[in-house]
C-alpha cells in the first residue's frame, strides 16, 4: 500500500485561536448548506406562473443542478488555488463571488437567468468550500481534529436547518427574490469575520492552476446531467437529446482523468487514492449525497403539494432532519472508536435507506409528526457518515496537498448532489407524465383547452395553479395521485442507491493491515476501519497501538 511523500510542513494556526478559526469557516461552510436547503421551499413557489416565474419541472431542476454542477466543476480549481494562493485567499474570493451573484439573482425575470446567477454563485462555493476544510486540517492540532471535522460536517445540519425556515419565512413575507437577497448581509459578516480572524497560511505559489482539466470536468460533468434530465423531460434515451450529451459526457470525462494522469500539475492528484480508504471513502460519499439530494428534492414537493403545507411550515417540518444531522456528527467520533469507521458509516447509509423506503407509504394524509420522525433519522444517519469518511480520507493527505484532498472530498457530496436532484427529478417527471396522461383530467370537455391540459401533465404545481383559476378542484386531486405514484418510484430508486453505499462501506472501508515498509517518519498509513484513540494514535484489531505521524 503506497503513500504520498510529506515533503512540507503545513503551517499551523496557534492553537489558542483554533476555535475562534473554527467558528468562523463553519459559519462560511454553512452559507453552501443554506444555499441548497433554502432553495427546497422555493421550487414551488418558483414553478408558480403568478407569484414566481412559471418554471417548468426541468427548468428546477437546471436552476439546483446548475448550482451543484458549476459547484463540483470548479472545486479542483478551488483545492489548487488554495494549495497555492494560500486558503484564506480563496474564502474571500468564494464568499465575494457568492454575495455579488445572490444579489444579482434576486431581481432576475426568467428562469434562464436565474439558472446563470446559480451558476455564478456554485462558483464562489466552489472556491470557498476547499479552503474551509483546509484551515480546519491546517490550523487544527492533531489531537482536536477529529472532533473539529466533526463541527465542520454539523455546517450541513445548520445550513439545512436555517435554510427551509428563513426561506419559508422570507416567502411568507416577500417575494420569491428574497430568498436569494439574504446572502447578501451574511457574506458580508462571513467577509469581515474571515478577515479578522482566520490566520494567512501560506500556499505554494508553484501550483499551477489546470485550465484545461477544469473545462473537461465541467463540460463532461454538463453532459452526463443534460442526458440524465432530459431523460426525464420525455425524451427517449436513444434519442439525440439524450445519448448524444450521455455519451459525449462520458468520454470528456474519461479525458479528463486521463488528463490528471499525465498533467505534472493536475487538477485531480490522483496520487491521493493511493491512500488507505480515501477511494472507498469517495464512493460512499457520493452514493449518499446523490441519495440524499435526490430525496431532499421530492420531498419538498411532497410537503408542499400533497400535504398543501405553506413553505414556512414545510421549512419547520424539515428542520427535524437538521437536528438529526447536527447531532449524528457529534456522535460519530466516539461510535466510530466503539464500532469502527467502517461499520459506523454503513450503519448510517443503511438507516437512510430504511427511511427513503418508508416514504414509499406515505400519502396526502400521513401525520406531519411520522415524516418528522423519518426525516430525523435519515439526518442523524447522515450525520453518521460524514464525519468518520471525511476525518479517514484526510488522515493519509500530505499537507501540501491538503486543498486538493479537501477539492476531492467536497467534489463527491456536490457531484453526487447534481446527479441526484437530475436522478430523482428525471423519475419524478417522468413518472407523473404517464400517470397524467392515463388519467381523465377533470372537467376536460369545456373546462381545459388541450394548451391548459398539456400544462396540467407537465407538472404537478401547474395542474394545481390551474384547478384554482378555473375552480376545478377535482384536478388537483388526480395532480396530487399522479405525484404520489411518482414518488413512490423515485423514493425506491434512492433507497436502492442508499443500500449499494451500504454495501460500498462495508466492503470498501474494511481493515487493512498496515504495511512496515511504509512506516516510515514522513509517512503514515492508516487503517480505515481502525479506531481513533484520545492521544491521535491508531488502534489496529490486534490490539496494538500504531503512532500517527503528525502533519
Amino acid at each position: 500500500m503506497s503513500t504520498v511523500s510529506r515533503t512540507t510542513a503545513a503551517p499551523t494556526a496557534p492553537p489558542a485561536r483554533s476555535w475562534p478559526v473554527l467558528l468562523v469557516v463553519v459559519c462560511a461552510q454553512m452559507l453552501i448548506w443554506l444555499d441548497t436547503s433554502i432553495l427546497n421551499v422555493a421550487v414551488t413557489t418558483l414553478a408558480d406562473p403568478v407569484e414566481g416565474l412559471g418554471a417548468t419541472p426541468g427548468e428546477l431542476e437546471w436552476v439546483a443542478s446548475a448550482y451543484t454542477l458549476v459547484v463540483a466543476g470548479t472545486l479542483f480549481a478551488g483545492g489548487a488555488l488554495a494549495d497555492r494562493f494560500g486558503p484564506r485567499n480563496t474564502l474571500v474570493a468564494g464568499l465575494a463571488l457568492i454575495g455579488v451573484a445572490s444579489g444579482a439573482g434576486a431581481f432576475v425575470d426568467s428562469p434562464a437567468w436565474l439558472i446563470v446567477a446559480r451558476a455564478f454563485m456554485g462558483a464562489g462555493s466552489g472556491l470557498l468550500m476547499p479552503a474551509t476544510l483546509t484551515v480546519i486540517v491546517q490550523s487544527t492540532p492533531e489531537e482536536k481534529r477529529t472532533r473539529a471535522i466533526a463541527i465542520w460536517s454539523s455546517s450541513s445540519g445548520l445550513g439545512v436547518a436555517v435554510g427551509p425556515v428563513a426561506g419559508g419565512a422570507l416567502l411568507s413575507h416577500f417575494w420569491w427574490g428574497s430568498v436569494f437577497l439574504v446572502n447578501v448581509p451574511i457574506v458580508a459578516l462571513c467577509l469581515l469575520a474571515v478577515l479578522a480572524v482566520v490566520p494567512d497560511l501560506g500556499g505554494s505559489r508553484r501550483r499551477v492552476l489546470d485550465l484545461p482539466g477544469l473545462a473537461l470536468s465541467v463540460l463532461g460533468l454538463g453532459g452526463v446531467v443534460y442526458g440524465v434530465i432530459e431523460l426525464g423531460g420525455g425524451s427517449s434515451w436513444y434519442g439525440p437529446r439524450v445519448l448524444l450529451p450521455l455519451v459525449l459526457g462520458g468520454v470528456l470525462l474519461a479525458a479528463f482523468v486521463a488528463g490528471q494522469r499525465r498533467s505534472t500539475t493536475p487538477s485531480l492528484d490522483l496520487r491521493l487514492f493511493r491512500q488507505p480508504g480515501f477511494t472507498a471513502g469517495s464512493a460512499v460519499l457520493l452514493i449518499a449525497f446523490m441519495a440524499l439530494a435526490g430525496h431532499l428534492f421530492y420531498a419538498a414537493f411532497y410537503l408542499q403539494g400533497p400535504r398543501g403545507l405553506s413553505p414556512a411550515d414545510a421549512g419547520t417540518v424539515m428542520i427535524a432532519a437538521a437536528v438529526g444531522i447536527v447531532l449524528g456528527s457529534q456522535a460519530s467520533p466516539a461510535l466510530s472508536r466503539l464500532w469502527s469507521a467502517r461499520w459506523t458509516v454503513a450503519s448510517g447509509v443503511l438507516a437512510t435507506a430504511l427511511t427513503y423506503v418508508a416514504y414509499a407509504w406515505l400519502d396526502g394524509h400521513t401525520p406531519l409528526w411520522v415524516v418528522a420522525v423519518l426525516l430525523w433519522i435519515q439526518g442523524f444517519g447522515m450525520g453518521l457518515v460524514g464525519t468518520p469518511v471525511t476525518a479517514v480520507m484526510m488522515r493519509g493527505v500530505p499537507p501540501q496537498l491538503a486543498g486538493a484532498g479537501s477539492a476531492v472530498n467536497s467534489v463527491t457530496r456536490q457531484v453526487g448532489g447534481t446527479l441526484g436532484v437530475a436522478l430523482a427529478g428525471s423519475i419524478l417527471s417522468g413518472v407523473y407524465r404517464r400517470r397524467m396522461a392515463d388519467a381523465e383530467l377533470p372537467g376536460a370537455t369545456p373546462g381545459l383547452s388541450p394548451a391548459a391540459e398539456e400544462q396540467a401533465r407537465s407538472s404537478p404545481e401547474a395542474a394545481r395553479s390551474l384547478s384554482r383559476s378555473l375552480d376545478l378542484p377535482g384536478l388537483a386531486t388526480t395532480a396530487d395521485r399522479a405525484f404520489l405514484d411518482a414518488m413512490d418510484a423515485a423514493t425506491l430508486s434512492v433507497a436502492a442507491l442508499a443500500l449499494v453505499g451500504c454495501a460500498v462501506a462495508v466492503v470498501g472501508l474494511r481493515t487493512r493491515a498496515p504495511d512496515p515498509a511504509q512506516n516510515t517518519p514522513h509517512s503514515a498509513t492508516i487503517p480505515s476501519d481502525s479506531a481513533e484513540t484520545p492521544s491521535g494514535s491508531t488502534e489496529t484489531p490486534s490490539g496494538s497501538t500504531e503512532k500517527r505521524t503528525a502533519r
